[in-house]
């Protein structure tokens, strides 16, 4: 990949269509090490389940789903996700969730880019403040230059995927209305 990825935000039907090729993406970060709250090893139908159940979310408006492609393949490399629907005394809000880069195409700039179009959609969605957690040090520096706050971190939070016990980071960002 040599030029930028495209980052699309994926409505409800384009998310089911995507199934596949988001369950390749998430098999190669927890096969990876990722701690992105599955187990190794880790079934195809598991990964495949869980995006239908995002894409069902999408579909009900409650989140928002958006993959990098490689613009040479048109293949999926990247994505992130937005949980809208949150209680009634936080509309303001969205949780930043499964920043996901497969291995091959990640230190190319797809974690910033899925993060600025992470924020832009938040900001279409009338949302002013993001928070995030991450059990991943490089991931941690991903957040950092997008000008997130770190929080705290939070021992034994969860399990790598070797089971394991991990840590977990938890970061903030305010943004702006445009």
């Amino acid at each position: 990949m040599s030029r930028p990825a495209r980052i699309r935000r994926l409505d409800g039907p384009q998310a089911a269509a995507a199934i596949g090729a988001l369950a390749d993406v998430l098999v190669d970060c927890v096969e990876g090490g990722a701690s992105v709250s599955f187990m190794l090893p880790i079934a195809r139908a598991t990964a495949e389940a869980f995006w239908r159940g995002v894409a069902d979310g999408v579909a009900r408006g409650e989140r928002a789903l958006l993959v990098a492609e490689d613009p040479e393949t048109d293949e999926v490399i990247g994505t992130v996700q937005l949980v809208l629907a949150q209680p009634e005394n936080q509309p303001h809000r969205a949780d930043l969730s499964k920043m996901l880069v497969h291995r091959r195409a990640r230190n190319r700039g797809v974690g910033g880019d899925l993060m600025r179009a992470a924020e832009a959609a938040a900001r279409d969605h009338g949302k002013t403040l993001l928070v995030l957690d991450t059990a991943s040090p490089e991931a941690e520096r991903v957040y950092e230059r997008a000008g997130w706050i770190r929080v705290g971190t939070i021992p034994n939070y969860a399990l790598m995927p070797d089971g394991p016990p991990c840590a977990t980071t938890i970061f903030y960002k305010e943004i702006a209305q445009a």
